[in-house]
């Protein structure tokens, strides 16, 4: 009886380690992402430059998975890929791509942050409902998340508004969508979305005039190199890795982390200014993301 003990203990502190390595990893590598997609678009269209970036994530990631002998996906497991390609790839990060053309990075940050509401509430819509405790949480994230733009220049136009409404929804309605689909394993599940969702980018870029006329200059083309390795394949295989294991709550509390994320690289790395105003939404920030870590979901 005893001998068993130690198994039954490092089970689940295997899975929380686990936990807090993807969480760890979309935290961090997307909360950099704010400022790769702005530098590729300095010399790449946005629908374009989403497609090479998922395009060459998923051939490496594909093929490596099926060179270490994955399976690869069921007719119907790729036909679900494909609209989760264009639930979270076309249109969840094209859309981005397209609003941080021309609206602030501040308003941008406020429009995806608003992503784990949605989620919040297509879960409910399918019998999963969110806890008090994880509304309370989504609440005060989301205000961190303002308060932390409020300095902010908040422009934008109408298109880019437009877009950056419908990008969070598109990618909360994917994320929950997906937990009841037949889809393969995370990893191969991570690869065929992002394949399908590269094809899809790159023929509606084709299709709306994009082109691209000269080689770009290296520091746009080092943007997107990393937007592929780690936005793509350590952030999104972390992601989907977290919407099989754990709420929807917390694997899209990234949302709430990644504008602090963002401005203390901007910090460290440009010289921005960080003050009290600043320092106060970014704990007000962690105290949402806390009370989600720590709620539990009402089924």
């Amino acid at each position: 009886m005893n001998s068993l003990a130690p198994t039954a203990v490092a089970a689940p502190a295997n899975r929380s380690m686990r936990v807090f390595l993807a969480l760890a990893s979309v935290y961090l590598v997307w909360g950099s992402t704010y400022f790769a997609i702005r530098v590729g678009l300095d010399a790449f269209p946005p629908f374009l430059m989403g497609g090479l970036r998922f395009l060459l994530a998923s051939t490496l990631f594909y093929g490596a998975l099926r060179w270490r002998g994955q399976a690869p996906p069921t007719p119907a497991q790729w036909r679900n890929a494909a609209v989760l390609g264009v639930l979270m790839m076309l249109l969840g990060n094209g859309l981005v791509n397209v609003a941080e053309q021309t609206v602030s990075t501040g308003l941008a940050a406020i429009g995806v942050a608003s992503m784990p509401l949605w989620a919040g509430m297509f879960s409910a819509f399918r019998g999963r409902h969110p806890s008090r405790l994880e509304w309370l949480g989504l609440g005060i994230g989301f205000v961190g998340v303002v308060w932390l733009n409020l300095g902010s220049a908040m422009s934008a136009s109408l298109p880019g508004t437009i877009a950056l409404l419908s990008a969070p929804m598109a990618w909360a309605f994917g994320s929950v969508w997906s937990r009841d689909r037949d889809l393969p394993a995370p990893f191969m599940s991570t690869a065929a979305q992002m394949l399908c969702g590269g094809v899809i980018m790159i023929v509606v870029g084709l299709l709306l005039g994009e082109r691209m006329h000269e080689l770009p200059p290296l520091r746009p083309m080092l943007a997107v190199l990393y937007l592929a390795l780690f936005g793509s394949i350590v952030g999104f295989s972390a992601y989907v890795w977290l919407l099989h294991h754990v709420r929807p709550a917390l694997a899209t509390s990234y949302a709430y982390v990644n504008p602090p994320i963002a401005v203390l690289l901007g910090a460290l790395l440009l010289g921005e200014h960080v003050d009290a105003h600043v320092i106060g939404a970014m704990a007000v920030i962690l105290l949402g993301v806390l009370i989600i870590s720590r709620a539990k979901a009402r089924v």
